[in-house]
């Protein structure tokens, strides 16, 4: 029987086929060594214990949503894939998720957060947004179902039932709980429409232990409140837990039923305050009223408010007068004017051409013309205007006997 020969390849390739598909899922605990962290932004490191390792990678887009900080040393919980590299030949784990091993790394990563976003600034007041004062929209981020919407509900319809609420239903620990709070923040910022975005948010979850809060100890749930321009109000636990959550948020509320309160106004007291300030009002109004009015009845009946009454009284006697005195210039110079241009019409009505005509004389017109002598006047026809109309007329030429007729427009006439 002849051996099998295999290429470098070829049995990579085997080995490579045969451990992916045995393991494509694994989750392994074990401590970090050989930490590296170059400037692709991906993490190489070991994972060993007493006995063995393994190396491990953290590609970029999974490193920049954990939670904690990685170094050398670090006990953690690692999920992925066994993953073949054949340029190696080496084997290697293909890290999805890494969460600290044990309460002692989960308040070591807690620490280490905690330091990394104070040097950044985001637990100074400073960049803490004040909440309104009358929400018209309340944005509710919590599990729809539990003591704690029941809570909150309760508490807004018995003090400010008027308010709006929309809930954003998520998970609040476990696998996935950061991301459905990033995405509720996200939803609530720039997915809804402006008009309807709420004024206030309320992030909220009953108590528990350090790893059942961890969702709310997360860099990115912080990042995502920090940038939030909706005023955020974290009440995550009880009065004695304190998550990074509650420290970056605009306000930090003891229990789920004091977020509610903090919220909003109590509606009995806003009722109480404006039934107050109206009476103020009305009596401040009315004290103003009656002080004006006796102002008024003063000043009527003082001399300084009387002897102006007289003196406008003067003058208006004054002003009629006047106006008598004007109307009555006015008829006489229209009187005169109307005599000037009678006169003026007379005369124009004596060079007028027209009554000139009416006493017997004609005006002849011949080529557009008018004949004022003989030697002007041409062969052929004319016209002849009289005081009531005009008459066409046919001029003979020098060389016609005397005694020739002519003709008018409708009448013939001897000439």
């Amino acid at each position: 029987m002849q051996e099998q020969v295999l290429t470098v390849s070829e049995l990579t390739a085997d080995i490579r086929s045969i451990l992916e598909a045995r393991y494509p899922a694994v989750c392994i605990k074990g401590e970090i060594s050989n930490f590296r962290l170059p400037g692709s932004g991906h993490v190489y490191m070991t994972l060993k214990d007493a006995d063995a390792q393994i190396p491990a990678v953290i590609w970029k887009s999974i490193r920049m949503r954990l939670a904690v900080e990685l170094q050398d040393g670090m006990e953690i919980i690692a999920r992925g894939r066994i993953e073949v590299y054949p340029p190696s030949g080496r084997y290697q784990l293909i890290c999805t998720s890494v969460t600290p091993a044990g309460q002692g790394a989960l308040q070591l990563a807690y620490a280490l957060l905690l330091e990394k976003l104070a040097g950044k600034g985001y637990f100074l007041e400073d960049h803490k947004q004040p909440l309104p004062r009358i929400p018209e929209t309340i944005g509710l981020i919590t599990s729809p179902t539990g003591a704690v919407i029941e809570d909150m509900s309760n508490v807004l319809g018995r003090r400010f039932p008027a308010a709006r609420l929309l809930l954003y239903p998520v998970k609040v620990q476990g696998e996935d709980a950061a991301e459905n709070v990033i995405s509720a923040i996200t939803y609530f910022n720039t997915v809804l429409e402006e008009s309807h975005r709420p004024d206030v948010l309320i992030i909220a979850r009953g108590g528990g232990s350090l790893e059942d809060l961890q969702a709310f100890n997360e860099e990115a749930v912080a990042m995502a409140i920090f940038h939030s321009s909706v005023p955020v109000i974290s009440a995550i636990g009880h009065e004695t837990d304190v998550t990074i959550a509650d420290m970056v948020a605009d306000k930090r509320a003891g229990t789920p039923s004091i977020a509610a309160e903090i919220a909003t106004p109590d509606t009995g007291e806003l009722l109480r305050n404006h039934d107050t300030h109206l009476n103020r009002q009305r009596a401040a109004l009315q004290t103003k009223i009656e002080g004006t009015e006796r102002q008024v009845t003063s000043l009527i009946g003082s001399y300084a408010f009387n002897r102006p009454k007289i003196a406008i009284d003067q003058h208006e006697e004054a002003i009629y007068h006047l106006l008598r005195l004007m109307q009555r210039s006015v008829r006489n110079t229209l009187r005169q004017v109307e005599t000037g241009f009678s006169a003026l019409a007379e005369r124009l009505a004596l060079l007028d051409y027209r009554k000139t005509l009416e006493r017997g004389y004609t005006l002849v017109r011949q080529n557009d013309a008018y004949i004022t002598s003989k030697s002007s006047l041409g062969s052929g026809e004319a016209t002849v205007m009289f005081h009531d109309g005009e008459s066409v007329i046919s001029v003979p030429g020098p060389g016609s006997p005397p005694g020739t007729s002519f003709e008018q427009d409708e009448d013939h006439q001897e000439c």
